[in-house]
């Protein structure tokens, strides 16, 4: 018999260029592609923009519905929105944060003419040989190839996962935050809720107004500071001075709450004069029907949320030896060690307000590396008032 014909495998695609690629069109994502148009590049030609997701919004689409804003931490505007006139201090809050959320999103996208693909689900971001970077991706046609990668991936698709013994022997239902939908799912449920953040205490109100029993678990105690403006801000420049710590050190980066405390605001004020907030020392191990707490006790639960908190989203950057598990060393935004990788959201710049901020340089490093390569982009001077002094 003949031999059977093995048909021929297609050619794979040539990689299509483009100067920039921004991965990411949440937050930080957007605000980077907004600056990068003010400086004359265009979204669609030298910046493509790719977001995982079927629609605008962020990781705020995929969050539950009766998270309203107010409920969670504070969404600034992105820069530019008052061109648009409006504004999330005057958003609704009666309406889904997601829905408020992505409404505005796509009104800034359409109004500034950034072109998004989406979705598209970036596999893998490696170095070629000619030291450009290669974005890879099923929901492409063609890899992109691009001299500047800004990884504005967030945190949302890499919740923390439990490290506690006997996860696989519970049999009741265990998800984290990015999985939670309704605290009705729970309703006459028993369920242990671990975490010492506001998503956390979200979940502890929700729950027990939906007609479950829950059980608040943390690692450490919860600080509850009295809120007031003032304090907020000082809280956030520490958070950001140590985000920045760590990121300049490649270190992994601390929980928010680890570093502020929780403010003390009048719902929250509620919920613990109500005894919801009945903080539990993190149980030791799970068993099959609960948890074994510290003494030795075993609590019987049905469920158990875990708000631990998120890690970057970095997975597709592995091939270039960044894990945010192990830490990234980055600087004002530039992955140090990888040359054209820059980092958006991350670190210092993971609140929506630093998201804003950390932007604009890195829209202008972005720049700066196009024309002359050096890595990592040089910082402008700034002459303080000592340098003034130190010259008269």
């Amino acid at each position: 018999m003949p031999p059977t014909a093995v048909p021929a495998r297609a050619p794979a695609p040539s990689p299509i260029p483009s100067p920039v690629v921004v991965i990411g069109a949440g937050q930080a994502g957007l605000s980077v592609a907004y600056h990068l148009r003010r400086r004359g590049l265009v979204t669609g030609a030298d910046v493509t923009v790719l977001d995982r997701d079927p629609s605008t919004g962020g990781a705020w689409q995929h969050r539950w519905e009766a998270l309203r804003l107010g409920d969670a931490h504070r969404v600034h505007d992105l820069p530019g929105m008052d061109e648009l006139g409006i504004t999330f201090e005057t958003a609704p809050r009666d309406r889904p944060a997601r829905d408020v959320v992505a409404e505005y999103y796509r009104r800034f996208e359409d109004h500034f003419r950034i072109q998004v693909r989406r979705p598209v689900e970036v596999a893998s971001v490696r170095r070629q040989r000619d030291g450009r970077l290669l974005v890879d991706s099923e929901d492409l046609a063609a890899p992109l190839t691009a001299k500047a990668v800004v990884a504005a991936v967030g945190t949302w698709g890499a919740p923390r996962q439990p490290e506690v013994p006997g996860t696989d022997l519970f049999r009741g239902v265990q998800i984290t935050t990015a999985a939670y939908r309704s605290a009705a799912d729970f309703a006459g449920l028993r369920v242990a809720v671990v975490g010492g953040g506001t998503s956390a205490i979200g979940f502890v109100r929700e729950l027990a107004d939906a007609g479950a029993a829950p059980l608040w678990f943390t690692r450490k105690p919860v600080r509850f500071l009295e809120a007031d403006a003032t304090l907020g801000e000082d809280l956030g420049r520490e958070s950001v001075r140590l985000q920045d710590e760590a990121a300049r050190a490649g270190q992994e980066l601390p929980s928010i709450v680890s570093t502020t405390g929780i403010p003390l605001t009048p719902r929250i004020r509620k919920l613990r004069d109500r005894g919801l907030l009945e903080r539990r020392p993190m149980f030791v191990r799970l068993v099959t029907d609960g948890v074994v707490e510290q003494d030795g006790h075993t609590t019987v639960v049905d469920a158990i949320i875990w708000a631990m908190g998120f890690r970057a989203d970095l997975a597709p950057f592995a091939a270039l030896g960044v894990d945010a598990r192990d830490g990234v060393e980055v600087d004002r935004g530039c992955a140090v060690r990888v040359p054209g990788l820059f980092l958006a959201g991350y670190g210092p710049q993971a609140s929506t307000v630093s998201a804003n901020r950390g932007a604009r340089r890195i829209a202008r490093d972005v720049g700066a590396y196009l024309t002359d390569g050096q890595w990592p982009p040089p910082q402008p001077r700034r002459v303080g008032a000592s340098e003034s002094i130190t010259r008269a």
